[in-house]
């Protein structure tokens, strides 16, 4: 099996009202798919992360193929075999209730035209004997179809290992020949790519006054005062009532991607617009994946004083929860302030890959103790111990002691900020883990010495005769 950089993506197809997006739900772990006992519901792609073990995937929701003979339905299977035709493997959800169909056959010709890795997905066997339920599906020729019910989340970690068994496993950690890898991301016709090009000091993207010049992540390798950097310039990704081409949902998912393989994101927001909804949410996409990030607020110039201190204060209202990130305001036409990147890009880099030893994070810890002891909780104080490293880009720290459930968001928060100014850490998520250790008197007898048990006779006997 071959190692990868890109997460992989895995597209569900099949017929309308299969349980396709309850599926997506269950990889996902999450509702972000309309579900319904109603055929046709889902119409766009829709694309979610999910992990089995320490494999990451991107799985992409379609709607159903063959609800009627209507344009919109053509429009809808189009676009799913699209998704199937661009993913890294795709998955067939049946039906076991309704047996095998002429619809789920003609589905399957699709696919294997496609020269894809499918696998059959049959759906809605909670009730049914698992070898009785699959039986007919072998007639498909894609291979031993899997027996699921997504309602109850059966057999879904099943699916997925088959899955992923053939497709490449992700690079955790990056070549450090390679360079910094730095995806440019944001929304439409923000000056992504003349951010690029005003980098690496040459037109090497198109350029356009046009939302949506950009279709793929294409990645530009170059090297700056002898640091090496790839960079990934995305296409802007819009809000999903406006993702309304096929071509434009696929960007979606090369954005997410480019995410997954960079180390560092720089997120480009547009300065005579200011923050808005879809960059909150591009920058919650950004929080999720853990990278270390770089703000730049581009078209700065030509701003007059009165849009720039607008400007800023939309910055401070709408960011005020990314307190780790530098913004930084430039010109990616002009190029003014776009050389104080590459060094937040290295701060952001550095901080996100920092490997301090165990001795030095307790010893931090100690210190914020020291200043601010934990609150009580149930007449008991928490009590901190010790910590340790649990994990890179972004920085993981374990600290162990007891009743670490109870540690309040508050003095969570005050770690984490006490941690950050020790360890000089600029543009980068740090994660705290706490972890209870096992009371090592809990369930022991404790043996009383002879002095100890004529006393606790004494006292009893004096209890009885008061009593």
């Amino acid at each position: 099996m071959t190692a990868s950089s890109t997460v992989p993506v895995v597209a569900i197809v099949g017929r309308p009202n299969v349980g396709k997006s309850t599926l997506f739900n269950c990889l996902t772990k999450s509702r972000d798919a309309l579900v319904a006992n109603q055929p046709g519901l889902t119409r766009d792609r829709q694309a979610g992360h999910g992990r089995v073990g320490d494999r990451p995937y991107l799985v992409v929701d379609t709607g159903g193929i063959g609800a009627s003979e209507d344009g919109l339905s053509s429009l809808v299977a189009d676009n799913a075999m699209r998704a199937a035709r661009e993913a890294d493997a795709a998955i067939l959800v049946v039906d076991g209730r309704s047996g095998l169909t002429a619809g789920d056959s003609e589905i399957a010709r699709e696919l294997r035209r496609l020269g894809k890795r499918v696998h059959v997905a049959v759906n809605k066997t909670e009730a049914l004997d698992d070898d009785d339920a699959i039986a007919d599906f072998h007639a498909l020729g894609l291979g031993p179809p899997v027996s699921i019910a997504t309602a109850h989340k059966l057999g879904i970690e099943t699916l997925m290992q088959a899955v992923l068994a053939g497709l490449p496993v992700v690079v955790a950690e990056e070549d450090s020949t390679e360079g910094v890898r730095v995806a440019v991301l944001g929304r439409p016709n923000v000056g992504k790519s003349t951010l690029v090009n005003r980098m690496i000091g040459e037109d090497r993207q198109l350029t356009f006054d046009a939302p949506g010049t950009t279709r793929d992540a294409v990645a530009v390798p170059f090297e700056r005062d002898g640091r090496r950097y790839v960079l990934i310039d995305t296409a802007g990704v819009r809000r999903r009532a406006r993702v309304d081409e096929g071509i434009e949902r696929l960007s979606v998912i090369k954005a997410l991607q480019a995410i997954d393989a960079a180390q560092v994101v720089v997120l480009v927001i547009d300065a005579r617009e200011g923050v808005t909804d879809q960059d909150a949410n591009l920058l919650g996409l950004v929080l999720d994946s853990g990278r270390a990030l770089v703000i730049a607020v581009n078209k700065w110039d030509g701003l007059s004083d009165g849009e720039r201190e607008a400007a800023r204060r939309s910055v401070d209202r709408r960011l005020d929860f990314i307190d780790f990130a530098r913004v930084h305001y430039i010109s990616a036409l002009h190029g003014s302030g776009v050389g104080n990147l590459f060094a937040a890009i290295d701060r952001a880099h550095r901080s996100a890959h920092v490997e301090p030893s165990s001795g030095r994070l307790t010893e931090i810890l100690e210190a914020l103790l020291e200043a601010h002891q934990p609150p009580l909780v149930g007449g008991r104080r928490i009590k901190l111990r010790y910590a340790h490293l649990g994990g890179r880009n972004p920085p993981v720290i374990v600290i162990h002691g007891n009743q670490t459930e109870a540690v309040p968001g508050a003095y969570r928060r005050y770690l984490e900020k006490g941690y950050r100014t020790a360890l000089r850490l600029e543009g980068t998520p740090l994660r705290l883990e706490f972890r209870t250790g096992e009371n090592p008197y809990r369930n022991r007898r404790t043996e009383l010495t002879p002095r100890q048990v004529a006393k606790r006779r004494r006292l009893m006997r004096h209890t009885r005769r008061r009593g």
